[in-house]
């Protein structure tokens, strides 16, 4: 029998058949209208304060952030090529431009978008997306954990040096988001946990930070920008290099995180035209003054694998929350306990976790190299904060090792052979290492320990079994 890595299963309850994936079936639905609205609206308060915090990272003001977040799920609604997933302001992006900021100012970092998302498409129309199907399900997997331990590792200064209050009020929270559920699967419950625990604080007049702590919210609608830079070589050179980092980075989280998607959900998605989506999401953005994102896998996991949602009306109507709530329901928004949204994140940190790819049944199944390349992925990405890096280490690691592994399974045979004019002399041909149930190539999951192994021609024919356990793979 062949190892199969696990897999992100959906609940049944959350589980649509593929027909009713669709704006049109959703909208036909009561029931998966209901869904879709309800999961957008928790998305957009669980988007404010992320979207608060990357802003500060960038070193622009808290509205560039929130607006960012606003034009990117309502452009990648339409453009993207993956429902139900949520783009906006990420911390990756926020990373790779903060220097730009830093150095030159406001008007370059939105050259630098505008550029980056150019590139994007650009990247789009030469075939990158086609470059995903060469990641290994291990890079996936150590990918998926590594993002649990940032999404968990960010909620840590939330509470540190906090009231004490803070502490109760985010295990209340988290028995909400874990027991609701059995008594009413129609409401999100992180949507009533935000509710619960904010009426609570307020009549209670319990003193805790709130989102209106982390930065002042707009007060007016986005409006068209245009840089004001030179239209110069100087300044392709001082924007160039982190436009180039930001394209990769953000079609690398993208690209990832749909594939997540499309497991979970069991749907493909168009990956060439996501990667051209969020090129085009990201000009929009720059053109309305927003920082630029990309595809954030915490809020994505709220929308599809918490609230269930299945179809673009989930992300465009997160992005038109966002805006209706931070722009009219501003005083309201910053009332929320920061205690509530740390304790959604952090059932979404559990949620998104693998916890069977860490069994030790697992592990005693699993290759070794599975397994050091899983753990690889987690630890780099983890250690520098950026996915791109770690995924990229991870793809390293797993190519450094398979060429060890063929290496040791592949050597040369050298006989004297006679041939028809009755001259002797010596003949080379490969031999490879086989299971000795006759099939030619070794199995994927053999990691060169194999102890059913034998020697044979490189010219013998597979044998079924194996033929299907590769297929399988």
């Amino acid at each position: 029998m062949s190892v199969t890595p696990t897999e992100h299963t959906p609940e049944p309850s959350q589980h649509l058949h593929p027909t009713e994936h669709t704006v049109r079936a959703a909208l036909r639905s009561p029931r998966l209208l209901r869904t879709e609205v309800l999961a957008g609206l928790v998305v957009a308060l669980a988007l404010i304060p992320e979207a608060i915090s990357f802003s500060i990272i960038a070193g622009v003001d808290p509205q560039v952030g929130l607006f960012a977040s606003f034009t990117m799920a309502v452009a990648i609604s339409f453009l993207g090529g993956r429902p139900a997933m949520i783009s906006a302001a990420t911390g990756a992006i926020a990373l790779v431009i903060a220097p730009v900021m830093r150095d030159y100012g406001y008007d370059y970092l939105i050259a630098t978008v505008l550029l980056g998302g150019v590139l994007q498409m650009l990247l789009s129309l030469v075939g990158v997306a086609r470059l995903m199907r060469f990641i290994p399900r291990s890079v996936m997997v150590g990918f998926v954990n590594a993002l649990a331990i940032l999404i968990f590792g960010a909620q840590i200064e939330h509470l540190v040096d906090v009231p004490w209050a803070v502490y109760p009020l985010v295990a209340v929270g988290i028995a909400v988001i874990v027991g609701f559920p059995r008594v009413n699967s129609v409401i999100p419950a992180p949507l009533v946990a935000i509710v619960a625990l904010t009426a609570f604080t307020l009549v209670a007049a319990v003193t805790v930070p709130e989102v209106g702590d982390q930065g002042e919210l707009p007060d007016s609608l986005p409006a068209w920008f245009v840089p004001d830079v030179p239209f110069s070589v100087e300044t392709l050179e001082i924007i160039a290099p982190y436009a180039l980092a930001m394209a990769l980075v953000g079609i690398l989280e993208s690209l990832l995180t749909a594939k997540l998607v499309d497991d979970i959900t069991d749907t493909h998605s168009d990956k060439t035209r996501e990667a051209m989506g969020q090129g085009a999401a990201n000009v929009i953005t720059g053109f309305f003054g927003g920082m630029g994102g990309c595809a954030m896998i915490g809020q994505t996991m709220i929308n599809v694998k918490v609230s269930g949602a299945r179809t673009r009306i989930s992300t465009f109507l997160a992005g038109v929350f966002l805006l209706v709530l931070v722009v009219g329901f501003g005083d309201v928004v910053a009332l929320i306990p920061t205690a509530a949204l740390v304790a959604v994140m952090i059932m979404v940190s559990v949620a998104t976790f693998d916890w069977h790819s860490i069994q030790p049944s697992t592990l005693r199944r699993m290759p070794k190299s599975e397994t050091t390349v899983m753990v690889s992925t987690v630890a780099v990405t983890v250690l520098t904060h950026n996915l791109a890096i770690g995924v990229g280490v991870g793809v390293l690691v797993a190519m450094t090792l398979f060429a060890r592994r063929v290496a040791h399974m592949t050597d040369t045979h050298r006989e004297l052979v006679e041939d028809e004019q009755g001259v002797k002399h010596h003949s080379e041909r490969p031999v490879v290492a086989v299971c000795r149930c006759g099939a030619s190539s070794v199995p994927p999951w053999c990691d060169g320990s194999h102890k059913q192994v034998r020697r044979r021609p490189a010219t013998a024919v597979p044998s079924p079994r194996h033929g299907r356990e590769l297929e399988d793979y």
